[in-house]
């Protein structure tokens, strides 16, 4: 009896997910679509192949000043955004993950009340503007360079390693510097990678801070841009009524709007693969022990 209930219950299951994946992947592969075909496509029409396939869309987003400049800020903001906050995560969570790190429960504590409690965005938007950040890329990486919710889970992770290492590495006359970079970081790639993973992705997608803090066009990141094509449908970002230079070809503002968003899209798509092998270990590790 047991085994038939684990059967429907296996059954119910597949076909749970199955549903769930093809609601989630639908919608990205009809997106897809639509970025590659004509501009007699309409974009509440429903299909997975172009009718009639054409690069054209995507090159004329790619020549797109506003769309090439917001990809190159995007991607200086993400490069260097991800590399500070995985490095001052790991130097605020390694010694608070000493149980001898002097007041270690006050300073975890202040840490954490931050999750809950802010200044609010008028306060933010002051001391960014005061300390002259404005129009800079140092307003969209410092004000987040620390996660406090990512350095609770490298906390923990780097509770969960040997205490034995440290103590052999010391004996041996290495200091806390050497200890961290020769001994702890080499062996804790899960959570590095997560780490990585996570500001990369959250510096990529934000678009919000890039709309306050810059007030030039030319320095908004590459989700601004999008937004501002796709939602606002601004002229000047991207002019429909130039979009061929062939005359008898249908201009279509639907097909150049998914091209868009691919082409924000895809590249932290293409992200992923290279650091999932690390993810659910480090993800597991730094989330239950400590």
């Amino acid at each position: 009896m047991l085994a038939k209930r684990m059967t429907w219950f296996d059954w119910v299951n597949s076909l749970f997910m199955i549903v769930l994946c093809i609601a989630t992947i639908y919608p990205f592969l009809h997106m897809l679509s639509v970025s590659f075909s004509t501009g007699s496509v309409r974009m509440d029409t429903f299909h997975l192949i172009p009718p009639e396939m054409t690069w054209a869309n995507y090159k004329k987003v790619l020549s797109n000043d506003f769309m090439m400049s917001g990809f190159t800020n995007t991607l200086i903001r993400t490069v260097l955004g991800t590399a500070l906050s995985v490095l001052f995560t790991i130097f605020t969570a390694y010694p608070l993950a000493k149980r001898y790190f002097p007041h270690r429960t006050f300073w975890t504590s202040l840490i954490v009340f931050t999750m809950f409690f802010s200044g609010g965005l008028i306060p933010n938007y002051l001391l960014v503007k005061g300390l002259g950040l404005m129009n800079t890329t140092w307003a969209l990486v410092l004000p987040g360079l620390i996660s406090t919710f990512s350095m609770i889970i490298a906390r923990n992770y780097f509770m969960s390693l040997p205490e034995t290492l440290e103590e052999s590495a010391k004996i041996d006359g290495a200091n806390e510097i050497v200890i961290l970079f020769r001994i702890i970081i080499p062996i804790s790639m899960p959570i590095i990678a997560t780490l990585i993973l996570w500001s990369a992705v959250g510096h990529w997608n934000a678009w919000f801070d890039s709309m306050i803090y810059m007030t030039d066009s030319h320095k908004h990141v590459l989700q601004v841009v999008m937004r501002r094509i796709v939602l606002e449908g601004t002229q000047d970002m991207l002019d429909v009524n130039k979009l061929s230079d062939d005359p008898n070809q249908v201009v279509n503002p639907d097909t150049i709007k998914a091209a868009t968003v691919m082409v924000s899209v895809i590249p932290i798509i293409l992200f992923y693969p290279f650091l999932q092998k690390y993810f659910v270990k480090g993800v597991l590790v730094g989330s239950l022990k400590g």
